[in-house]
């Protein structure tokens, strides 16, 4: 298939620039997959098409502050570093803006935190050697600043703004958007209905958003991602299929682990491990039943694998209805309950 074949027309001004003061009151496109049918809702009213002893599956990652702005130890420039991974004890796997400023040996100066290049990688990557005294987390989360998406212009005030409620493992770049709709509340009024909540673990990384550059989408390459599976999970999630009940999976991150878990032990059980796993039309779904997802970018792997799940040409249409209706796209957007 065409990476053209995933594009879309989107006007700028329906980039969604900030969270909703109540994360409930987003809008929700229902899709029913048996009928076409289009129905135009607020994610509060999902509880309506949830049933007694549906799975709801969500990502429990947490999004690190990574985003320094340091200075330059030679001559005081700015650069600003994202911290992606931690490759072993305190040497991280980043990205640096403007690269060509970093060579290797280079000493970059923030507030609590030295870090100096100890090797350049392909794709504008970089390995930094990080000294500081204390708990390196907490100078982090002090210091750092949530690593909004480019396409956000507006500040993030509020850091929690982009965590889940439930965010608790840290490790992300990015949150799990889809999961950024729930509050305490609707959770417990989903449990109380007789619903099961589960969690995994899939820390986001730069594979998720890497722009598709090529023209054959089986071409393309994603960068693999960290993923844990809990034994109680795996038990809910295993009656739930004997009992033939909903696996309800929110977000692309949750479905991609759950995906990949089954792809390889052909049920589901505890265990961890990397996935690069890239979900296009042609893929045959073994996990789950549903899917709740926000509007993703054109030409993405995301908007890939929710033509995936449903029908690319439906999708492209529901995208165009999202379009005229004045849905709000993107992290902080509004979102669809697949079904």
């Amino acid at each position: 298939m065409k990476t053209d074949d995933f594009n879309y027309y989107l006007p700028e001004g329906l980039i969604a620039q900030h969270p909703l003061d109540r994360r409930d009151e987003s809008r929700m496109m229902v899709i029913d997959r048996s009928t076409n049918n289009v129905e135009h809702k607020h994610f509060k009213d999902i509880i309506d098409y949830l049933n007694q002893d549906d799975v709801l599956v969500l990502n429990d990652t947490k999004v690190i502050a990574c985003r320094l702005i340091g200075n330059k130890l030679e001559t005081n420039a700015v650069i600003e570093m994202f911290l992606l991974e931690e490759k072993e004890k305190d040497i991280y796997l980043c990205l640096v803006k403007p690269g060509r400023r970093v060579k290797e040996g280079t000493i970059i100066i923030f507030n609590k935190l030295k870090a100096t290049c100890i090797k350049i990688l392909e794709e504008g990557m970089r390995l930094f050697k990080l000294e500081y005294e204390g708990d390196l987390l907490e100078i982090i989360d002090e210091i750092g600043e949530m690593p909004t998406p480019p396409y956000i212009h507006e500040k993030l005030k509020d850091k929690n703004k982009y965590q889940t409620v439930y965010a608790n493992n840290i490790g992300s770049v990015a949150a799990p958007t889809a999961g950024l709709h729930f509050t305490p509340e609707l959770l417990c009024k989903i449990k109380e209905k007789g619903i099961k909540l589960c969690y995994i673990t899939l820390h986001v990384g730069l594979g998720t958003f890497k722009p598709v550059t090529i023209d054959k989408i089986e071409e393309h390459k994603m960068h693999s991602e960290y993923y844990f599976m809990s034994n109680d999970t795996a038990n809910i999630l295993n009656v739930a299929k004997k009992n033939n009940n909903r696996i309800i999976s929110v977000g692309t991150t949750t479905t991609r682990t759950l995906e990949t878990i089954m792809n390889e032990h052909n049920c589901f059980c505890e265990c961890s491990g990397s996935t690069n796993i890239f979900i296009y039309p042609g893929y045959k779904f073994k996990a789950i039943d549903c899917l709740i997802t926000n509007f993703h970018l054109p030409k993405s792997t995301l908007l890939m694998l929710v033509s995936a799940f449903y029908d690319r040409k439906y999708i492209l249409d529901f995208y165009k209805i999202a379009v005229e209706e004045k849905y709000r796209f993107f992290s902080f957007g509004d979102c669809m309950f697949i079904k």
